[in-house]
């Protein structure tokens, strides 16, 4: 569980660190539009020392949860990466000033009371080999999940920012559930594996609709959508195909820790991409 939960801190920090990098660059080439200006600001992001700092942390967050997943039933790890969104809150409110909400610092305080009881209930990864028609149905949900944003691209704002999370969240899952699904690294074992091919499409798939999500709709749907799909779905395959199990006699608190840790997440989901104030902008700017 503490490289569950280290995945998050890390996930959850660096999200703040490439939102400050990100406006700052975004204010120094203020009038430029287009893929040109989309990729100027991208280069201008990447000569900031807070932007780098982010995509380390993300680096460090993806190798502890895939320690986690190797150990943890998959619930358990789903329901601690989706409190990122805390860790985000939290540090947006200390580093860069965001106001909470008294019923944000409650989802906050909700979040850690989930996890905690997730963290007396859970037990042991499942020891069960996922079949071959598993990781073949990993690698088909990782095909559906780009055909999901094609067609979340022609809706409607809210319904396109929802369905662009989901499929980003599902994606995700993809990734959690296939690293229960490879056995071995030797090559010849490792590229003849259906899963491989599934964690990769499923992360990059991920990936693009999150990023199209957070461009072009609301944060707050966008995120609410990642969160339900990136945590239920992983957990069900890990209980149902990958013998993920709790502690005896405590199935009841590992289903409330999980309800509860993903209801004080999505009360947070605003923060999937944190909020930068002006006083913030401004600071930023005058230490670059």
């Amino acid at each position: 569980m503490v490289c569950a939960l280290g995945a998050a801190v890390c996930f959850g920090t660096a999200t703040v660190f490439q939102a400050v990098a990100a406006r700052a660059a975004a204010g120094a080439g203020d009038g430029e539009s287009g893929a040109a200006g989309d990729a100027a600001l991208l280069l201008r992001a990447l000569r900031q020392w807070r932007y780098l700092l982010g995509l380390g942390l993300d680096g460090l967050g993806f190798l502890l949860q895939i320690v986690a997943l190797r150990s943890l039933p998959i619930y358990a790890v789903g329901a601690a990466l989706a409190s990122s969104l805390a860790v985000t809150a939290v540090v947006a409110a200390r580093l860069l000033r965001v106001r909470l909400s008294g019923t944000e610092w409650a989802a906050v305080g909700v979040v850690c009371a989930g996890l905690g009881m997730l963290g007396l209930a859970s037990g042991a990864e499942g020891h069960q080999a996922g079949s071959a028609a598993l990781k073949w149905a990993m690698l088909a949900a990782g095909l559906a999940v780009l055909a999901l944003g094609a067609v979340a691209g022609r809706l409607p704002e809210r319904g396109r920012a929802l369905l662009l999370g989901l499929g980003a969240g599902l994606g995700f899952g993809v990734v959690e559930v296939t690293v229960r699904l490879i056995d071995s690294l030797a090559p010849a074992t490792l590229f003849t594996n259906p899963a491989t091919y599934a964690l990769v499409l499923g992360g990059g798939a991920a990936f693009l609709l999150l990023t199209t999500a957070l461009q072009r709709g609301s944060v707050t749907t966008a995120t609410a959508g990642l969160v339900i799909g990136e945590t239920i779905g992983p957990a069900a395959v890990g209980v149902v195909w990958l013998g993920d199990r709790t502690r005896d006699g405590l199935a009841w608190l590992a289903v409330l820790g999980f309800a509860v840790a993903v209801a004080g997440a999505l009360a947070l989901a605003r923060f999937g991409e944190a909020p930068v104030q002006e006083t913030a902008e401004r600071e930023t700017a005058g230490s670059a």
